[in-house]
């Protein structure tokens, strides 16, 4: 496993990290704890340091068990948590959005409460969840500021939903020196990150990028298949059938990337997004302590080569040869749409 660290701070994150959304929900799989405590203790054995967790998955259950998993070998992890979502006043029924909260005193409670749970004095990284780029108001960003100084959070972070809001919201975190902003980014994904990427050399920014679902929802790793049919309340369903068929057809055309068996097409999809510099670590959605064996290589395959990776845009740039519609337009969406069409981003705005 090979290291980074997360934009101005002095913390440090593995390449690939572990998204602890998959533990204490059963929104990506249905686990026992003890298989989730056995999960995490294996990926910090395989050289995963960077666990990212969030107050609101399982309304808290997550970082309890996070905290757990890690009681005794606290120094030896980077956690990451997020708070926004006001679950304690507001239930929460299926993956429906609940109320948001995001003022001084929420985010100070919040965090006193999220360190309770993780068992732990401070976090390392304390990210924004999904907020509104109307919610962060100056009050906010001397809250974090002092939370910081006090030693109760080591870096700040904002991380985006793809239909909530995020280009208006991830370059302003960029513009206020977040250390990091974790978004949807993958092969099949790449809008998003571009626009990162450009805005962070544009302003000569250090903030990192933290990409989750690499895998495109179960697509580059070839979990979800033509055969494949998903459980009631997994996650992954959300997506519309015609992203799976015409994604089936674009994954051919990346072939190229597993280069003779040196690299699976899941570690070849993470291997692409560490081969960003802004990148600082890569968080796939880990459901079984097989996929830790894999993913964790990723960090240690051969990096893509400049042909490969010159490929790769010209394959996205053509749609990898594919003309229908995918389905997803306004599920890639930004609240309002103002900000993507102001940026030329042709994507429908959210609902």
């Amino acid at each position: 496993m090979h290291y980074r660290t997360l934009g101005d701070s002095d913390v440090e994150v593995s390449e690939v990290g572990f998204g602890a959304w998959v533990v204490g929900t059963d929104w990506w799989g249905d686990r026992g704890e003890k298989q989730a405590l056995d999960m995490l203790e294996h990926a910090l054995n395989r050289g995963i340091t960077y666990f990212d967790t969030g107050d609101v998955y399982g309304h808290g259950r997550s970082e309890e068990l996070v905290g757990e998993a890690f009681s005794d070998r606290r120094e030896e992890v980077t956690l990451a948590t997020k708070v926004g979502y006001d679950f304690y006043n507001n239930p929460q029924a299926g993956h429906g959005e609940i109320p948001k909260e995001i003022t001084p005193e929420y985010v100070r409670e919040a965090v006193e409460k999220s360190l309770a749970r993780l068992d732990t004095e401070y976090v390392d990284v304390l990210q924004l969840h999904n907020a509104d780029v109307s919610e962060v108001d100056d009050d906010v960003l001397e809250t974090l500021d002092e939370l910081r100084e006090e030693g109760l959070i080591r870096a700040t972070g904002w991380a985006l939903g793809p239909s909530i809001g995020w280009l208006a919201e991830g370059d302003r975190a960029i513009a206020e020196e977040f250390d990091s902003v974790q978004l949807v980014w993958n092969l099949l994904e790449q809008e998003v990150g571009t626009h990162f990427l450009e805005t962070i050399e544009d302003l000569d920014a250090e903030t990192s990028l933290i990409p989750r679902v690499p895998h495109s929802s179960g697509l580059l790793n070839e979990q979800v298949t033509p055969e494949t049919e998903l459980g009631e309340g997994d996650h992954r369903g959300f997506r519309p059938d015609e992203w799976y068929e015409t994604g089936w057809e674009k994954l051919e055309t990346l072939r190229f990337l597993e280069r003779d068996g040196e690299r699976t097409m899941g570690q070849a999809s993470i291997a692409w997004l560490l081969a960003h510099d802004e990148v600082a670590s890569v968080t796939p959605t880990f459901r079984t302590t097989e996929d830790i064996d894999e993913w964790a290589g990723a960090s240690e395959v051969p990096a893509l080569s400049e042909e490969e990776l010159d490929r790769v845009a010209e394959l996205h740039a053509t749609n990898f040869g594919i003309d229908r519609d995918d389905g997803m337009d306004s599920l890639r969406s930004s609240v309002g749409g103002a900000d993507l069409r102001e940026a030329g981003i042709e994507k429908q705005p959210a609902d």
